[in-house]
């Protein structure tokens, strides 16, 4: 079951968040036509970038879509991770050419350092003019080496984005994607917490250390195949740890015949009467869900008759 699960130190300042996407990762996967799956260096990319939306996404409750996008110079054009605030995800990635064997992200993204993250948040409802915040920060640190893995590229972002102090374990294989996040709390919470320990006992940032360094001894293969119950118990078995009930994450794609057809109305007649002529039909592919949606010249008519007004926006690629 594709489950997250939220936790609390008790008496420290310091919160954690486990995903686990089994059925809903495989579920993703098998959109893949055959014969276009996706190297297991991208995949598991992906199943990283996918993880760790759904756990931002949760970290910050926003009403809207969380995307997480890394682009480059290397053979993956763009890796994209979007996650809702239902905490249903989904993810595709661009790829122009040959991804050597055990590549890491500098090779897939960043060959030659002009690799970027972004994190954009996209508002479910909109107001008038308002435009979605979008963070972006290089792929490499601040003495500029390279980054290696996802997580240490979004630990970085949340340092120098949001000033939190984060730790971050991702991995995916082509049955499971999971991450752990354990993170300092705002300033503002710290006062908040009963039984919080004295300050001359332990300081604040002792205490995240102490927390992230027993989460970085978690390998991927524990992170892979030990269930919630038991990674919690054996990383912090000394703490007193208050968990919540488990929330579900789902695969799911936003596309639909309807914002497909808003698409095809923005492209124009003469666009869309061009397509026709030359292939005799109009097919549009998600990109994220693999649907296809075909259009003939009764439909493309239809869609630019007066008065004919559908939904807004579309995520496809004209095949």
């Amino acid at each position: 079951m594709s489950e997250l699960h939220k936790f609390l130190f008790e008496g420290l300042p310091v919160r954690g968040m486990l995903v686990r996407l089994t059925e809903s990762w495989r579920e993703l996967l098998s959109r893949r036509e055959a014969g276009h799956e996706y190297p297991p260096e991208l995949r598991d990319l992906l199943g990283q970038m996918s993880a760790a939306a759904v756990l931002m996404q949760a970290n910050i409750k926003f009403n809207g879509a969380l995307v997480l996008q890394v682009f480059g110079d290397g053979p993956v054009k763009l890796a994209v991770a979007e996650a809702q605030h239902d905490l249903s995800f989904r993810t595709t990635a661009k790829c122009v050419g040959e991804i050597p064997a055990g590549a890491t992200l500098e090779g897939m993204l960043n060959v030659h350092g002009k690799g970027r993250c972004a994190i954009t948040l996209d508002p479910r409802d909109k107001l008038p003019g308002q435009q979605p915040y979008q963070g972006v920060v290089p792929l490499h640190g601040d003495q500029r080496e390279p980054l290696q893995k996802m997580s240490e590229v979004l630990e970085h972002y949340m340092l120098q984005s949001e000033q939190l102090d984060t730790r971050l374990v991702l991995a995916a294989s082509g049955d499971i994607a999971a991450g752990l996040l354990i993170q300092r709390l705002p300033v503002e919470g710290e006062g908040n917490l009963e039984g919080k320990r004295n300050e001359d006992d332990i300081g604040l940032s002792d205490a995240f250390n102490r927390i992230a360094m027993l989460a970085s001894t978690l390998t991927s293969e524990e992170l892979l195949t030990l269930d919630a119950d038991t990674v919690l118990r054996r990383l912090f078995w000394e703490e007193t740890v208050t968990r919540f009930e488990p929330l579900r994450t789902r695969f799911a794609c936003t596309c639909s015949r309807e914002r497909v057809a808003q698409m095809l109305r923005g492209l124009g007649r003469e666009e869309a009467d061009g397509v026709l002529a030359e292939r005799g039909e109009i097919e549009i592919g998600c990109d994220f869900c693999g649907r296809h949606y075909r259009f003939d010249a009764v439909d493309v008519g239809a869609l630019f008759t007066a008065g004919n007004d559908q939904p807004q926006g579309a995520s496809a690629t004209l095949q």
